[in-house]
């Protein structure tokens, strides 16, 4: 087994595997913040849009980053965008921004652990005040205790400025409980561990469609019938139709949450900009809405993602390529850039959505994917933007 902090050419090989374009750039490796890192995996990036956005503090023509290995995913969105542009683009606003940690709690006796709870409100200062001793960023919100028999799961929920912030509340939950315990004998803390899994940290969950984990945002736009029938072949009041059948499908299915691919754009651009991409796990669940209005033909797309874990500092945001990408939607050097990128994901994901959709209503879903991705032409494909 590789020892971590061997040079690359100490480490030994990967039995008889041939990883020739996974090294060869294995001189860059120096600042990666990964255990054995050998070099690289390649991973295609297209560019996607241009689409108008408008948000706080966000007002312009924008081009998404896409790292991806999916054919036709960027030919669709950007043709999403281009249906939307001539409705005068995407909106999109931002309710709230949260990360949470959840530790859990255990005393000898379900009384104990009712007592405790009981007590948050009367300890949440002096909570807060360790919480922040540990950042210059990191500000508590709230605390909510659930008693589950003996045991007490107390739910924190964090601001972390331009940092998406897992582990910054790590840190800072983890100092709190210490001084907790320590401090306040009278609660008669037995034990605690520093994630109880209320905080559905890498995974779907309703309670990560309650509370922010991450960016909560709503993106909307207008789709004309003029633009519909001349970029997607279609009626506004057939995608209408095709939309509302999707959404009773996935009723019918069990599905979780209500959207037609909005994960394809959240993968992407979680890997173009340096996201932590585990947590497309809390980012998957989105509720796409229509409403066709049949005097003026208008159809308006609206899309609510509750949990975006997005940052513009920490993790991998700060390697060169997913800086660059970060540059392109102009998030990395602003104050409101992580808001920003939660938008300009919501609004590339209602792009492709609208895209997608269209692609069932008119019925050229399974060529266009057969075109691009098995019998098209060899080499390089350009979209025209």
């Amino acid at each position: 087994m590789p020892v971590i902090g061997q040079s690359p050419r100490e480490r030994p090989r990967l039995g008889n595997a041939r990883l020739h374009h996974v090294t060869r750039q294995v001189d860059d490796v120096a600042d990666i913040r990964i255990e054995n890192c050998i070099g690289f995996v390649q991973v295609s990036v297209g560019i996607a849009g241009p689409l108008q956005i408008t948000g706080p503090d966000t007002e312009g023509r924008y081009n998404a980053p896409l790292a991806t290995c999916e054919p036709m995913l960027v030919a669709s969105c950007s043709r999403g965008c281009k249906a939307f542009n001539a409705g005068g683009g995407v909106q999109f606003d931002v309710f709230d921004d949260a990360m949470s940690r959840a530790p859990l709690f255990g005393f000898e006796s379900p009384a104990q652990a009712v007592a405790f709870a009981r007590a948050v409100p009367s300890f949440r200062g002096d909570f807060a005040r360790w919480a922040e001793a540990t950042s210059k960023y990191v500000r508590l919100q709230g605390l909510h205790a659930s008693v589950i028999g003996s045991k007490v799961h107390l739910f924190c929920s964090y601001f972390c400025g331009s940092a998406a912030g897992q582990n910054m509340v790590s840190k800072a939950t983890q100092h709190a409980c210490e001084m907790l315990r320590q401090s306040k004998g009278h609660l008669r803390v037995q034990d605690f561990i520093i994630e109880g899994q209320m905080a559905s940290d890498k995974k779907p969950s309703w309670g990560n469609v309650k509370k922010a984990r991450g960016v909560e945002v709503l993106a909307w736009g207008t789709i004309t019938n003029a633009a519909c029938q001349a970029i997607f072949g279609c009626s506004t009041e057939r995608l209408y139709l095709t939309q509302m059948a999707l959404k009773d499908g996935g009723i019918r299915n069990g599905q979780f949450g209500c959207n037609v691919n909005t994960t394809n754009i959240v993968a992407a651009m979680f890997v173009s900009t340096g996201q932590d991409i585990g947590s497309v796990a809390e980012a998957s669940w989105s509720h796409l809405t229509s409403e066709y209005d049949s005097t003026t033909k208008q159809l308006t797309m609206t899309l609510y993602f509750p949990s975006l874990p997005v940052g513009t500092v920490g993790g991998g945001t700060g390697y060169p390529s997913q800086r660059a990408c970060l540059d392109l939607l102009g998030c990395s050097d602003s104050p409101v850039g992580k808001r920003r990128l939660a938008g300009m994901i919501a609004a590339f994901a209602l792009a492709l959505d609208a895209s997608t959709s269209a692609a069932l209503a008119n019925d050229t879903f399974t060529a266009s994917h057969m075109k691009l991705a098995r019998g098209g032409t060899h080499g390089p494909r350009r979209v025209k933007l």
